[in-house]
């Protein structure tokens, strides 16, 4: 993308991946001293960022479950719920949830774990099996 300055020079502008802005909004969240409005967050993302896309941003977020938003006012005020690994889960979990065949799925999904990550994930299996027949 392009765009022009005061000057009328050229600058070239890098697009965000896919919900790398998600991403970007929510850690300005987690960070925030307690619950900010939309000003305060397109300041720290990024004031190049209009107002609008911010707001959109949030209530996408908002719909993921991941932010919660307080009246203030005329317009809210936004505090994230979730961290940045926690909208990861929830995009893998939308990935899964859009699959017929979701065993096929898990299955090529773990074949391609290093053994580390395979290690990790049978710990956390583990940890979450005690959990539920201690509950």
């Amino acid at each position: 993308m392009e765009r022009q300055d005061g000057d009328g020079r050229e600058h070239r502008t890098r697009r965000r991946g896919q919900g790398e802005l998600e991403a970007q909004v929510l850690a300005a969240l987690h960070e925030a001293p307690g619950p900010v409005g939309a000003v305060w967050v397109r300041e720290r993302v990024g004031g190049d960022l209009a107002y609008t896309t911010v707001m959109t941003i949030l209530t996408r977020l908002l719909a993921k479950g991941v932010v919660s938003r307080e009246r203030a006012g005329r317009s809210f005020h936004w505090r994230s719920t979730a961290d940045e690994a926690g909208l990861a889960a929830l995009r893998m979990r939308k990935v899964l949830d859009s699959e017929r065949d979701r065993g096929a799925v898990l299955a090529s999904f773990v074949t391609t774990l290093s053994a580390a990550d395979e290690r990790l994930l049978r710990e956390l299996l583990g940890d979450a099996g005690g959990a539920a027949a201690e509950g």
